[in-house]
């Protein structure tokens, strides 16, 4: 059986990831060790989590496809998620020599979340009208991801966000281009509509330019967003949020062979 719609990986990928996270159970004595999974086995397991990235679903549905408990699913997501993060962060590349030459593109995007006010977190976002994590994302003129921040508030605003990404250090010196929520940063943007008075046509133009060239910044969120943990509402605990994000971004990376 292929696994490729399931996971994103073609099946070297998703092998090679199996082996990965088999030697890095082995070295570590003290963790969930790959002959004690009676009930999936450890390649299917390593699917499961995958799975619950790519797709989504409440842990009972993805129980009832693996034919497996609910508890099961839990255990497997919870041991192994931060095993496949760390064996595939050797891919993401450090943002400041992955730019090196390039014009740099920077939007935010919105994770959907749960409101969680029991929490007493602060997640609305009044400009996308909705509860979740932003997370800055910056990509090439070719619409090849650079990079993702950790995710902020997204009550915060992108300009925030962009600061505390440390980015702005990491991308010193770059030609960098981003929409009107960055005006003020240093990085070239569309021009304003002044107050009172019509947009002038070299203004239009010069906007329908930078929207051009922006788009594949657009397209580098769309291809993360195949994961749809980051498009569809993430259910889960905000504190675990982090460490989804961090995994995601190593498959991205892995997946274009990073």
């Amino acid at each position: 059986m292929g696994w490729n719609v399931t996971t994103r990986l073609d099946e070297d990928q998703l092998q090679g990831l199996v082996v990965r996270v088999h030697q890095a159970l082995q070295d570590n004595p003290g963790a969930l060790q790959p002959e004690r999974m009676w009930a999936l086995g450890l390649f299917r397991s390593v699917v499961l989590v995958l799975y619950l990235l790519r797709q989504n679903p409440v842990q009972a549905a993805a129980a009832e496809l693996f034919d497996i408990s609910q508890a099961t699913v839990s255990r497997r997501w919870t041991s192994l998620l931060p095993v496949v993060e760390k064996v595939l962060a050797g891919h993401v590349p450090d943002p400041a020599e992955a730019s090196a030459g390039r014009v740099v593109l920077i939007d935010g995007a919105l994770v959907p979340t749960w409101d969680w006010a029991s929490e007493g977190t602060t997640m609305f976002s009044r400009k996308r009208r909705d509860t979740g994590f932003n997370l800055q994302i910056t990509a090439t003129l070719c619409g090849d991801l650079l990079a993702v921040s950790a995710p902020a508030p997204a009550s915060r605003p992108d300009t925030y966000a962009w600061r505390q990404s440390g980015f702005p250090y990491a991308f010193a010196g770059r030609d960098s281009m981003g929409d009107l929520g960055y005006v003020g940063t240093g990085m070239l943007t569309a021009r304003r509509k002044p107050p009172g008075r019509d947009r002038p046509e070299a203004d239009k133009v010069f906007n329908q330019s930078i929207n051009r060239l922006r788009a594949a910044v657009e397209r580098a969120i769309a291809h993360l967003k195949d994961w749809k943990v980051l498009a569809t509402r993430y259910r889960g605990p905000l504190a675990a949020f982090p460490l989804i994000a961090k995994t995601i971004t190593a498959l991205a990376f892995y997946k274009k062979g990073w």
